[in-house]
This record gives structure tokens, C-alpha cells and sequence, in this order.
């Protein structure tokens, strides 16, 4: 299932007309600037909860109410695609996993609309839809967890708790003990995707993040988390949860946080 959590754009490129490709921009920038044949657009803040970018998902109703409307099957193939190396793009596949699509058949083009307009061909031409009616459905399982498995997670002895955010959000206050992998850390800003496999693995493991532990991530955007989430999936970790609460809500609930040296 790990093999085709990223795909290439020679992948896609071969699959056009089997897949349903998501853009997540906003719509000026799918009209105006270009897009890729065939893909229909979900900008991102169509399905970001209105209460704020602290991870809440935006509602059956609305999801299946934007699924629908952009002629997705509920069991099709999705791909999906920003321009902001995947970090948008990545929160789409993410939501929905949560709402029930198959993980199997979630897929994140490798780089994004840059990445790929050096390459493939792009259209401003309007996509022609046709409706569904989409429904989601309970996952057979869901990596988000709550304040009390991260709780115990911290002194599990085999989980490693990794922060997403930036270095100075993180030396600001962070779980104790938890280490920090900023999402950024994983892309290569030239060709606007995901570092080689290797480099990815050495990455992981020079800040403790080990295949043989649970790996419990958290962040204040959804979007970071969404991605490291992706790519460790796309990497074969098979044992990953994340916390969507923020930090804030973690402080109201007492729990601990320190600096980088605490």
C-alpha cells in the first residue's frame, strides 16, 4: 500500500483518465493560472473548519456536499495536488481517510503545480463534471488519538513524540521530551517534492523518529501534521498516530510544556 502514497507525475501522467486528480488552490489560481487536465478543484478553505486551522474537520455534510460536486466515487482513486509542496494537498487525503475513503486509494502527486507545469502539460480549459453522490463511512481504523493517549505517550518507553512545527515555535514550548521534525525538513525545495527515499529514512532517524517505535505526531496546523503523517505512510511506518488539538487546549488541560532545554 506504501508504494503509491506519492506518486510521480510520470505516474499520473499514465493514469489521467483512471483517476480523479483534486487541486486544492484556491480557485483563482485553478482558473487563472492554470491547472492540471482533468482536475477539479477543492480549494483547501472549502474544507477547513471555520473554527480556526487547529485540525478540525469540516463535517460529513460538507465534505460529502464538496465530494459529490466534484464527481467523486467513493471508492476512486484520488490524487492530489497545491502549490506549496504538498503541505495543502496532503490535509485533502488526510480528511479523507478520516471520512472513510480508502487509504489505498489516496495519492499525493510528488512536488506540485510548479513542479509539474515544467513538465506536463496544463490547461485552462473548464473540467466537465458530472455529480455524485457521495457518502462517507466509519474507517476500519483512524490514526487520530486524544490528550490522554499522547499523555501517556510521553512516558511510554515506545513511542517517540514528534513536533512538526517550525524550530522557533518549537524552542518557544514543546511536550517534554518530544523531538523536532519541521515538515520542510522532508522536501527539496528545487524540485518542490519529497527528498530520495534514502535521505528521507537518514532524516527520520537522525531525530529519533525509529520504524520499531510508535510515532505520535502533533503540531498547530493541520496541514504540517498532514504532511509528515503522508510521508511516513508513503515510507511504510505502519504505526502512526496524531493529535489534532492545539497546544493551547494541551496548556487548559495542564498539561506540561517546556523549552528546547527543558
Amino acid at each position: 500500500m506504501s508504494e503509491n502514497v506519492v506518486v510521480s507525475a510520470d505516474w499520473l501522467g499514465e493514469r489521467l483518465d483512471e483517476v480523479r486528480v483534486i487541486d486544492v488552490r484556491d480557485a483563482w489560481e485553478f482558473d487563472g493560472i492554470g491547472h492540471i487536465p482533468g482536475a477539479v478543484n477543492v480549494p483547501f478553505d472549502s474544507f477547513r473548519s471555520p473554527e480556526g486551522d487547529e485540525g478540525m474537520l469540516p463535517g460529513v455534510e460538507t465534505w460529502e456536499e464538496l465530494l459529490s460536486e466534484a464527481g467523486v466515487e467513493r471508492d476512486g482513486h484520488l490524487v492530489a495536488y497545491d502549490d506549496t509542496h504538498g503541505v495543502f494537498a496532503a490535509r485533502f487525503l488526510v480528511t479523507a481517510e478520516l471520512y472513510g475513503h480508502p487509504p489505498e486509494r489516496l495519492h499525493l502527486l510528488d512536488g506540485d503545480y510548479s513542479s509539474w507545469n515544467r513538465r506536463g502539460e496544463t490547461t485552462s480549459d473548464e473540467t466537465e463534471i458530472e455529480a455524485t453522490t457521495y457518502a462517507t463511512r466509519e474507517p476500519e481504523s483512524t490514526p487520530l488519538v486524544g490528550y490522554d493517549f499522547v499523555f501517556d505517550a510521553l512516558d511510554d518507553g515506545e513511542s517517540v513524540v514528534v513536533d512538526t512545527r517550525e524550530t522557533w515555535e518549537y524552542e518557544e514550548g514543546h511536550l517534554p521530551g518530544a523531538v523536532n521534525l519541521d515538515w520542510r525538513e522532508l522536501v527539496d525545495e528545487e524540485t518542490r517534492g519529497l527528498k530520495p527515499r534514502e535521505e528521507l529514512e537518514s532524516i527520520l532517524a537522525s531525530n529519533g523518529v525509529e520504524r520499531e517505535s510508535r510515532v505520535v505526531l502533533y503540531c498547530n496546523t493541520a496541514r504540517r501534521i498532514s504532511h509528515t503523517y503522508t510521508v511516513l505512510r508513503y515510507l511504510g511506518y505502519e504505526n502512526v498516530a496524531f493529535y489534532e488539538g492545539s497546544l493551547t487546549e494541551w496548556e487548559e488541560r495542564d498539561g506540561p510544556l517546556v523549552g528546547a532545554d527543558g
